[in-house]
């Protein structure tokens, strides 16, 4: 490997590592900020309602993920959460459904939301906006129509058959709220990390988004696994919304329309491209407790919800613009200056001695610590001379060019 190829990975390792501290970094800055200045937002039931919060979007923002490192996108997933919950809440006040058959027709309904999607993207070759933006309208419309434009309302706690409440928030005998459905989040997140990361759907997925036409070429069924992907994010959208009729109860049929906003957002914030062949579900779910952060915090400082709809699009915005800003670094050719290479080939020589340092003998590492630093002074030296040679002949340059324009005119 030479010295151009170890400075090129030298950049891009710089590039990921300070894209994978970004979104750690904003969500300590963001609970620290509304913990200094919000409303008794530093206590244990505010804790709770962040994690009620981010059930329902840590799901379907798991499957958007999956969705838009294909290089795609899913508008539908909020919809299709709610539009499938009011079904299967339907099917169990209505129809009569034992409570574990209404749950599993929530699961059903949206992976078929889900399969729909992936037909018209991957089979019809539809764009994956206007064919999500459909389903999206499609699933409204459903719900609204199975519900009667109305309300459905889950059994409240305590009652028969709200045994599944539980799974999402565990109340003792005290009334002490324990989140237990971080647990189902958190083991869902880590099944997801396990398919994207250990499995062949996962690497397939990521070159379906890096290049399809290379992926198809290569051997790639690229038909059906990006087809997989938007029928991962219908299942999660089904137990998205299973979650949310755990913590809320009650379910709108409009309700779902903004949520697929939140998780894209979380997604991005997250570090997965939305250009695609990019993602993490870990960085997914920081995104998601960001947004969630934010929509506990901004009332607790007395902001209307007019205010907490203005920030949330801010947010949204700046994670597109973090997403340009990520792309543009990771393929930037960089020109190195004859000072920057000459520090750079002189450093390989300096991690070789130190290499040498930490197995020689004890009598000989005093000697070579020595070398290593009359080297380092030496290079320090020699790279400030370097630069101001080349400022000085910058300077003489831009003169130049000055006095030509001069004459020109």
């Amino acid at each position: 490997m030479d010295t151009t190829e170890r400075l090129e990975l030298k950049e891009k390792g710089r590039v990921v590592n300070m894209s994978k501290l970004l979104a750690p970094l904003a969500l300590v800055i963001v609970y620290a900020f509304f913990a200094i200045f919000g409303r008794n937002f530093f206590s244990y039931t505010t804790l709770v309602n962040i994690l009620d919060s981010s059930y329902y979007i840590g799901f379907i923002a798991i499957g958007v993920t999956f969705v838009i490192i294909t290089g795609g996108i899913d508008l539908s997933c909020g919809t299709v959460m709610m539009a499938s919950t009011i079904i299967g809440g339907t099917a169990f006040k209505t129809w009569g459904w034992p409570m574990w058959l209404a749950l599993l027709l929530v699961l059903l309904v949206s992976t078929a939301f889900g399969f729909f999607n992936g037909f018209m993207v991957s089979h019809l070759s539809l764009p994956p906006f206007i064919a999500t933006l459909g389903t999206m309208m499609i699933s409204l419309g459903i719900g609204s129509i199975v519900s009667n434009v109305r309300s459905v309302a889950f059994p409240a706690r305590g009652a028969p058959d709200s045994w599944f409440k539980s799974l999402f928030k565990y109340n003792t005998a005290g009334n002490f709220s324990i989140p237990t459905g971080a647990i189902v989040l958190f083991g869902t997140a880590f099944i997801a990390f396990l398919i994207l990361t250990r499995t062949k759907m996962g690497r397939y997925i990521f070159a379906v988004g890096s290049n399809k036409e290379a992926a198809r070429l290569s051997g790639v069924n690229v038909t059906r696994w990006e087809m997989s992907a938007y029928v991962i994010s219908g299942l999660l959208a089904g137990v998205g919304g299973i979650g949310f009729a755990a913590v809320y109860t009650t379910v709108m049929p409009a309700q779902g329309q903004g949520f697929e906003l939140y998780a894209i957002a979380g997604a991005v914030i997250g570090g997965t491209s939305l250009s695609g062949g990019a993602g993490s579900v870990l960085g997914t779910m920081i995104g998601v407790y960001i947004m969630s952060v934010l929509r506990t915090g901004l009332p607790s400082m007395n902001l209307q919800s007019q205010y907490q709809t203005f920030f949330t699009g801010v947010v949204v915005l700046g994670a597109v613009l973090l997403d340009i800003y990520r792309n543009k670094k990771a393929t930037e050719i960089k020109i190195l200056a004859p000072s920057d290479q000459y520090r750079i080939d002189k450093q390989l020589e300096v991690e070789a001695l130190r290499g040498q340092i930490n197995v020689a003998s004890a009598t000989k590492k005093r000697a070579l610590r020595e070398e290593l630093k009359v080297l380092q002074a030496e290079i320090r030296k020699n790279y400030q001379e370097m630069k101001r040679a080349e400022k000085a002949q910058a300077e003489a340059l831009e003169r130049e060019e000055k006095e030509f324009e001069k004459r020109e005119n």
